[in-house]
């Protein structure tokens, strides 16, 4: 940690600088220690990002590029992201609390989504359209111009380059609003900016409170498209704000996603699915697998099985967990902990039982132990609300009809999951499930070149996947009366 400079700045128009609002205290959540200052910005500070982003687009430098060209610039910050992996994931690990194994992981997603959107840039192509022989119709897609990103806390990298990389492709410019708890590892796509040689001012970067900066951000008229990943209240209060400006947004809200686990399912091979699922950054993460729903007639076989792998979890300061395995680190902060255990005591007193875990143990830093909860029913607030934390409901089911109703019980729609041998079954359950995305007996199969996005409360809009990139253009028609 003494590698770690002790301030950090914001980065707007090509330069490092303080922040109207002061500083802020970024701490070690394995520690509760302080890692470093960062710069906040006040609504001044975001005007002028905004404002250089918007100078850069108004300049045609990014819209003038062949696509191909701007693609590279793309595809080379990822590169430059790889180059410095060993400089980013101890901070992140630092700042976030995953472990360094999961933190690298993490760069590495990161440097894909600008390989994968680098490489998109030359295909958005328009169409023509057939008008009869007095008329040539034709489309082309232009960027929005100024896109406003406000960041979530749990993949501060990971979640930067997923929208990052997708608008710089299809020529737009960027101010980035970096979390609070977990801005520092955001500098670096600043670095990756200048490195590059993309045009000053193109990307801005800069920390600041959510009701303060991001307000700020999410309701200035020269922003023109606003990417937000985080929790439903806050989603809304943005795309209000953005609906005052008539500004498009695409929304990630979270979920309560559930995994439908039959009789017949491989349940050895489900353990792997649940470590992955619930257990991989502490539970931190939007899609994660908070609930199994499982058929009655293995419900206490599966349970035993999550209970082994819950226990069988190492659970520690990241830093100290450089090498894959049964590991898992702190969660960001204390009060998110807090929360967490909150709601599981709450849940065990509506009658749940902590079959594994379901305490903070003993530690100054801001640890949950890998949590299964067995006994949790549908009405249960535990079963309704995002935990976002390492802790996993189970619930029984007798009939497939009835699996179908606990999932789609919620007001969220995320990610679903349905674990079977059964093709028929699955095929009517990835069709009836309510969600943006449905796994079949592999959770988080897919990729960077799978549209994700939710239903309901979970959101609009997709990342991912070429269904992403259109969200950043807007199609134009021409249409040409031809001389006879």
């Amino acid at each position: 940690m003494s590698d770690i400079k002790p301030y950090w700045q914001n980065y707007i128009d090509g330069a490092w600088v303080d922040g109207g609002s002061g500083r802020i205290s970024v701490t070690n959540p394995a520690t509760g220690g302080q890692i470093a200052e960062h710069a906040l910005a006040d609504a001044a500070d975001v005007d002028r990002a905004v404002m250089a982003a918007r100078r850069v687009h108004l300049s045609g430098v990014l819209t003038d590029m062949r696509p191909v060209e701007r693609g590279r610039l793309v595809q080379a910050m990822g590169k430059y992201l790889l180059d410095h992996i060993d400089e980013i994931a101890p901070v992140l690990t630092l700042e976030q609390g995953k472990p360094l194994w999961e933190a690298r992981m993490e760069v590495q997603g990161a440097a894909r989504y600008f390989e994968y959107y680098g490489n998109q840039a030359e295909t958005v192509e328009g169409r023509s359209i057939p008008l009869g022989s007095g008329y040539f119709d034709f489309t082309t897609y232009e960027p929005f111009g100024v896109s406003a990103q406000i960041i979530p806390w749990n993949y501060p990298v990971e979640m930067t380059a997923r929208s990052l990389s997708a608008a710089l492709a299809t020529g737009n410019t960027v101010v980035i609003k970096s979390p609070e708890m977990t801005p520092l590892t955001n500098a670096w796509f600043a670095h990756a900016a200048e490195a590059v040689g993309l045009p000053t001012g193109a990307v801005n970067i800069l920390c600041g409170y959510g009701h303060e900066a991001g307000a700020a951000l999410s309701s200035h008229p020269q922003v023109n498209q606003i990417v937000f990943t985080g929790s439903v209240p806050t989603g809304i209060a943005i795309a209000t704000a953005a609906a005052r400006n008539v500004v498009p947004c695409v929304l990630e809200l979270g979920g309560k996603s559930a995994a439908i686990v039959h009789d017949d399912a491989d349940l050895a091979a489900f353990e792997n699915d649940v470590r992955w699922g619930i257990w991989f950054n502490a539970g931190q993460v939007c899609s994660a697998m908070s609930r199994v729903i499982v058929h009655e007639s293995v419900h206490d076989e599966l349970v035993e099985r999550l209970t082994t792998v819950a226990n069988g979890l190492s659970v520690g300061a990241g830093i100290e967990r450089p090498e894959f395995g049964a590991n898992m680190g702190a969660m960001v902060s204390h009060g998110q902990r807090d929360r967490a255990v909150g709601m599981v005591n709450d849940a065990i007193s509506a009658g749940a039982l902590a079959a594994a875990g379901g305490h903070a143990p003993n530690d100054p830093g801001a640890f949950l132990a890998p949590t299964v909860l067995s006994g949790v029913t549908p009405d249960m607030t535990i079963a309704q609300e995002e935990v976002f934390g390492p802790v996993l409901s189970v619930l029984k089911f007798r009939d497939d009809h009835e699996a179908l109703e606990i999932a789609n019980g919620t007001p969220y729609g995320l990610v679903g999951g349905v674990f079977t041998r059964d093709i028929d079954r699955a095929t009517r359950a990835a069709r009836d499930v309510r969600a943006g995305q449905v796994f079949v007996n592999e959770w988080y199969a897919g990729g960077v070149e799978t549209p994700f996005g939710g239903y309901g409360k979970s959101g609009y809009g997709r990342e991912k996947g070429r269904e992403a990139l259109w969200n950043y253009v807007q199609t134009k028609n021409v249409a040409i009366k031809l001389r006879a």
